[in-house]
């Protein structure tokens, strides 16, 4: 009876209890998060989670396919694209619907919908980038998307044009954006990002693309277009000066930032712009400087860029932090020595959410590092700022330093140490003095911004924070794992759960990009027999029993605080979160999917508040904002004696700050009108006189700095050149030959080497194994033995250097020499530790050589080396080539005389049985290809080659074919674009007995060249003298003409042309004392200057019969300036022309600023000189010149005389450049054939700036003077060259 009634009425409560379950679902909720898994064929290449939401797409490149889950990963399924095509996946960054997926091919699948439904879309004949991200994108018009691509031929091998095209409609049609691209952007890349010119600027697309003439790197620009490259314009960097040498452009924020690599340097400039119109040249300490590959943009705020400068080399590289004032112009140093890896990625991440808060790792045994050249392991430190990285701290725990793993040894995916769940942070790390291993480290957790730190987990764990920071879910991280770990109170506390599958290695744990959901997605490894399987979790904390959060569990939360813990303000404002307490026993729920946005209170200003204002920047000491130049007058405050003006007080509020009230920094300041004058200048020219102790100059170099990274303006202060007289001694000037400096003091330098591609850097070598280097123009100095004496051939040079890498080296040393130092054999060495230590290249060589250059592949490490077959000396030498240092090589040719690396080709001259050469050609350095010549060109027994030029896709060759002493000569041809087949240009034309020709390019002006050609072929032959005459080509070759004469001679009188038979001629390379004293220069576009006679012949080069002479079009007409020889010199892009006496002793120079149309006498001397050589900077750009000489009177010493022009009154406004602009200093010049109605050279009309000849100013930085590739024009007889087919060809 009574087990009766117990029965009923445990029935009732049961059935109780389950009405009880319905109506109130939280009391059935689980005490641990449900955990579902999901086994993959193969490894994700990627995943992502689409923003706000639960789905997931995940690419499985192996099977081409991709996966996407709606609930955060319990289940799956394959989208709807074409099965095995898949190769790339990318998500729009700003619009969470859209997502993209990019097939090998030219087809490829876009979604609007999070992945439930996929169109395909084609690009043309195009595949995508294969050097960069194939997608850039609009941030506020999703629809606009830009494709970066390569259009191929030749099967899609070879010959890959890198072209961009765009979609406006969303992938509804997909157009040509431009081809010849090195990446584009939208300048609406970020939502940050404001042009201010509204919808005009919305379409607004900035460029990198190749130069206007060649695919050169140095020739790259950059292009702007409103209206998808219909039309472009290209912006001015410097001033109202464009730039070329674009490397890369990029959109930070509020801020587009692009990249320009100064020639000859691996210093880089940045430019900056904050509205895509505007742009300024950022300016870095002078101490810092930007290298390429050496610099890494951070995560910057929306009032700054942060930039990490690399100031130490890898292995063990280094850097040091800077940020900009608001407009990212100007740039400070925040903290030094911070840690980097060989990839460029720093130790560097803010705190996401609140302003202000960054980490960083720094190296504590710096100079123990620097010192070791890479043999010392770095110990590393972390700190955090909490200002914007004005001052930084220890992380501590417990009054220990922590020290916490970053960037750098990334081991999972997102962010490091923080989510935008506000204040709580996480890392991997340990106490102690330095950074241990990872494996070594704990778990360690703030919930106050990284302030103060608790011990967490023991051991290495990935980790990951959900629901706004109330869930924080570890996993180990150093083996397999069967569980993972949760915490309800920020880490206080952790809770284990068993996972389904076993054991398995994490590899990457995540969440929504906001952290407000409570689904997490875990993927790991196991072993699954002989293979790695692959697993995803789904780990779901929606159903535990916690509450959703009430008021009273939140609390307001300063997100920044001072040393007494009370909220600290920065850009002027304290920030709060409302955010749920650690403690409380509830979950957010609601607010998924939902950021939490902070609050703020305005603080009062402080100095930290201000900034420098325009034309103003920091003292040296940072205390101050000092003026930088002369201020601009306001509205003519400073005329009619007015001694004071109101002005700028130097400081500006940083824009954005939100500070009132307090200190007050940005009123105007009485000012002195003298403020607004520019210095006085002398009007005159300034002579330094420097005597030096020998009896000649052996040779001397420019070390020009072409740019840096700080303010170019200065660049041309540093104008350093060194110089070694006949006595072994080297000095050194920094400012042009002013003043000079001994270096090296003791030393017998044998020669110098200037690094061909670095013009920071030159080494010394000794007459021994020692060599002396710098790598700063001389600021300090090194050295390194090497392990061998330098080559005692001294046709050869002991150095050879790499095109990009500048401490690569290879060194040809003397072995087996005899007692008196004969009867060597070299031997090569290679260091690519700038001579820190060597291994032996090859042995038995006559030379080596890198071969890197533009358009030569990837292979950085080939090499080529003359070597002597069987080890023999008097054995035919082999062209031998490797790509791994000679651990293997390959043998080209088994009996060649030598072979040239030019710009474009790579041409080796080969012996044949008949003892006659031939040649061979490569383009890319490992394949080569015989030379056809011409058939009309019948040379039996070919004897030499001088390779003359190759800048025009082409080689001009001159193949000798009279070798008689004194009477030597020979024909030019030209090859097509692979160096392979040629044509005939020119016959009889001069050589000398070392083989240099008489040929030279007119610089800068494309087709323009000049020659002597033997006009008594068969009575120089017989011992006659030669009799030359000067011809000129207009296009590149294809004709050649005799230089029209000029009417009148120096004084005004007529030349005597009785004969009829009348022209002008030119002495030549044959008779150059020194080959960089040029006709013609590639900044003085249009202009050569050279010394000659009129008449039938070219008559012997003396005072009486000789004559200096200019042209201002490119070798049309010709005036003559001077009676006698001169030498001459181009300054500042040739608005100046110096000229001195050649062969006679003279005190004075004469100097044009018009182009040579007039011309002023200078005195520089006391005494007579007699001056050997007139030299400037190579670029022609400088306001200074050089004499280099003797006084008649001495014979025990050698002078030089510096000439500077900088003060002279003409040349002290800067030229205006607009030449659209009827007050521009400059205008559009059009070169033209002389035998051409029209202006047409190479089948169109091109046009170069150039300054006005009577304007008085000075151009300034360099200018880009090939401005215009116009019209094309119809094909006329001179756009035709001869190809040669059998029986066929050109008359001579």
């Amino acid at each position: 009876m009574w087990l009766l009634k117990y029965s009923k009425r445990l029935a009732l409560v049961q059935l109780l209890l389950l009405q009880f379950l319905l109506l109130n679902p939280a009391a059935a909720k689980k005490d641990k998060p449900e955990i579902s898994s999901h086994k993959l064929d193969n490894a994700p290449a990627n995943f992502f989670y689409f923003d706000d939401s639960n789905t997931i797409l995940l690419h499985d490149r192996e099977a081409g396919l991709v996966h996407r889950s709606e609930d955060a990963g319990k289940t799956w399924d394959k989208v709807d694209v074409e099965a095995g095509k898949a190769w790339d996946m990318w998500r729009h960054p700003y619009d969470n619907q859209k997502a993209y997926i990019m097939g090998k091919a030219s087809t490829h699948w876009h979604t609007n919908d999070q992945g439930k439904t996929w169109q395909d879309f084609e690009i043309p004949r195009a595949r995508p980038s294969l050097v960069r991200a194939p997608l850039s994108f609009h941030a506020k018009d999703s629809d606009k998307v830009l494709i970066h691509g390569e259009v191929c031929r030749l099967g899609g091998i070879l010959d890959c044009t890198q072209t961009t095209f765009y979609t406006s409609n969303g992938f509804k049609e997909i157009g040509l954006l431009r081809r010849d691209t090195r990446g584009c952007v939208f300048a609406h890349a970020t939502p940050e990002f404001d042009t201010g010119d509204g919808e005009k600027a919305d379409d607004r697309i900035v460029c990198v693309t190749t130069g206007r003439t060649s695919d050169d790197r140095r020739e790259h620009r950059l292009a702007v277009s409103d209206n998808y490259f219909e039309d472009e314009h290209e912006p001015a960097l410097e001033g109202d000066r464009t730039v070329q040498g674009l490397l890369n452009v990029a959109v930070v924020k509020g801020y587009l930032v692009a990249a320009v690599r100064a020639p000859n340097t691996d210093e880089l400039a940045m430019y900056v712009t904050d509205d895509a119109s505007v742009w300024h040249r950022a300016v870095f300490p002078t101490d810092s400087r930007l290298k390429e590959d050496a610099y890494t943009i951070l995560e910057s705020t929306s009032y700054s860029i942060q930039v990490d400068v690399l100031t130490v080399d890898p292995p063990t590289p280094m850097g040091v932090l800077f940020t900009s004032n608001s407009n990212g112009t100007y740039f400070t140093r925040n903290i030094q020595h911070t840690n980097r890896n060989i990839h460029g990625i720093v130790d560097f991440e803010k705190v996401q959410g609140i302003q202000g808060i960054v980490l960083v790792n720094v190296v504590d045994n710096y100079e123990e590092v620097e010192r070791s050249f890479g043999q010392e392991g770095k110990r590393l430190k972390t700190q955090i700022s909490f200002d914007d990285g004005r001052e930084f701290q220890d992380l501590t725990v417990d009054e220990k330093s922590l020290h916490l793993h970053s960037v750098t040894e990334m081991k999972n995916i997102g962010r490091v140490f923080s989510s935008p769940a506000p204040g709580v942070v996480m890392g991997v790390g340990n106490t102690g003095k330095y950074l241990k291993g990872y494996d070594e480290g704990d778990l360690y957790v703030s919930d106050d911004a990284g302030l103060t730190w608790t011990l967490a987990l023991e051991e290495a764990h990935k980790y990951e924070f959900g629901d706004q920071g109330s869930i924080l879910l570890a996993i180990y991280d150093e083996g397999p794992t069967d569980v993972i770990q949760y915490s309800l109170n920020h880490g206080k506390k952790w809770h284990k759960v068993d996972l389904p599958e076993g054991k398995i290695r994490a590899k990457a744990l995540t969440t929504t990009p906001d952290a407000t959901s409570m689904k997490f997605f875990l993927w790991g490894t196991k072993r699954g027999g002989s293979k790695t399987e692959h697993w995803v979790f789904s780990i779901d904390f929606e159903d535990m029993h916690e509450d959703k959060c009430k008021d009273e569990d939140f609390e307001k939360w300063a997100a920044r605080v001072d040393k007494d813990r009370k909220p600290s303000c920065v850009m002027g404002r304290k920030q709060f979160f409302d955010r749920r307490k650690a403690d409380a026993d509830c979950f957010i729920r609601e607010k998924k999917f939902e950021e939490i946005e902070p609050n703020f209170d305005t603080c009062k200003c402080t100095e930290e508040d201000f900034e420098c204002d325009y034309n103003f920047v920091r003292s040296k000491d940072r205390k101050e904002c000092v003026r930088d130049g002369p201020l601009p007058d306001p509205k003519g405050a400073c005329k009619n004696g007015a001694k004071k003006y109101k002005a700028s007080s130097g400081y500006r509020k940083i824009p954005g700050n939100g500070c009132k009230g307090g200190v007050d920094l940005e009123g105007e300041k009485e000012r002195d009108c003298g403020d607004t004058l520019k210095p006085i200048v002398s009007g005159e020219i300034n002579t330094e006189r420097t005597a030096f102790p020998a009896q000649s100059f052996s040779n001397y170099f420019y070390l020009e700095r072409a740019g840096s990274s700080s303010d170019s303006s200065k660049a041309g202060e540093d104008e350093t050149v060194v110089m070694r007289t006949d006595k072994s001694e080297v000095y050194i000037s920094r400012d042009h030959g002013k003043t000079w400096d001994q270096i090296l003091k003791g030393e017998k330098i044998k020669n110098v080497y200037p690094h061909p591609h670095f013009s920071d850097v030159c080494f010394f070598v000794t007459t021994g194994k020692r060599v002396h280097y710098t790598i700063n123009r001389g600021d300090t100095y090194g050295h390194f033995d090497a392990k061998l004496e330098p080559t005692r051939d001294s046709t050869l040079p002991a150095l050879a250097f790499h095109a990009d890498y500048k401490d690569w080296l290879i060194w040809t040393g003397a072995q087996d020499c005899d007692e008196d130092n004969t009867n060597c054999h070299n031997d090569a060495l290679y260091s690519t530790d700038r001579g820190g230590t060597w291994e032996y290249l090859a042995r038995y060589v006559r030379k080596c050589e890198f071969i890197k250059e533009e358009g030569r592949g990837d292979k950085q490490k080939l090499v080529y080396c003359e070597r002597f077959k069987d080890e023999k000396p008097d054995g035919p030498l082999q062209l031998q080539s490797s790509d791994n240092w000679f651990a293997k090589a390959e043998t080209h040719f088994n009996n060649i005389v030598d072979f040239a690396t030019m710009s474009e080709f790579i041409i080796v001259a080969t012996r044949d049985d008949s003892d006659s050469l031939k040649v061979d050609a490569s383009v890319d350095g490992q394949t080569f290809a015989d030379a056809l010549f011409p058939s009309n060109f019948n040379v039996p027994i070919q004897k030499a080659y001088t390779v003359l030029d190759s800048h025009t896709h082409a080689v001009f060759m001159h193949v000798t074919v009279g070798d008689r002493q004194d009477a030597e000569y020979g024909s030019i041809i030209k090859s097509n674009s692979n160096g392979t087949s040629y044509v005939l240009s020119l016959n009889k034309v001069n050589r000398n007995k070392p083989g240099y020709v008489d040929f030279e390019k007119m610089l800068g002006l494309e087709g323009v060249a000049l020659v002597n050609v033997v006009s008594n072929i068969n009575e120089a032959e017989k011992g006659s003298g030669k009799k030359l005459k000067t011809m000129i080509t207009h296009n590149d070759g294809g004709e050649w003409s005799l230089l029209k004469a000029p009417r009148k001679d120096p004084e005004g009188k007529s030349y005597d042309c009785s004969t009829g038979d009348c022209s002008l001629h030119l002495h030549g390379y044959t008779e150059r004392r020194d080959p960089r004293a040029t006709f013609s220069s590639p900044s003085a576009v249009g202009l050569m200057m050279a010394v000659g006679n009129v008449g039938e012949y070219l008559t012997e080069k003396s005072e009486k019969t000789s004559d200096t002479f200019i042209t201002r079009d490119g070798g049309i007409e010709w005036q003559a300036v001077k009676k006698g020889n001169y030498m001459w010199e181009y300054g500042d892009q040739g608005s100046i022309i110096v000229i001195v006496r050649d062969t006679v002793s003279t005190d004075e120079i004469f100097y044009s600023l018009d182009e040579g149309q007039t011309w002023t006498p200078y005195k520089f001397s006391k005494k007579k000189v007699h001056v050997a050589i007139l030299s400037t900077v190579p670029s022609d750009n400088s306001l200074n010149f050089l004499l280099w000489g003797q006084e008649e009177d001495s014979d025990s010493e050698i002078v030089t005389f510096n000439l500077d022009f900088s003060q002279i009154k003409e040349r002290q406004e800067k030229c205006k450049l607009d030449p659209k602009n009827p007050d521009s200093d400059y205008y559009l010049w059009e070169p033209k054939h002389p035998l051409s109605d029209s202006n047409c050279l190479f089948g169109h009309i091109a046009q170069y700036l150039r300054k006005l000849p009577d304007r008085n100013c000075k151009n300034g930085q360099s200018i880009q003077h090939y401005f215009n590739k116009g019209e094309n024009c119809e094909c006329t007889r001179a756009d035709f060259e001869w190809y040669v087919f059998s029986g066929f060809g050109t008359v001579d």
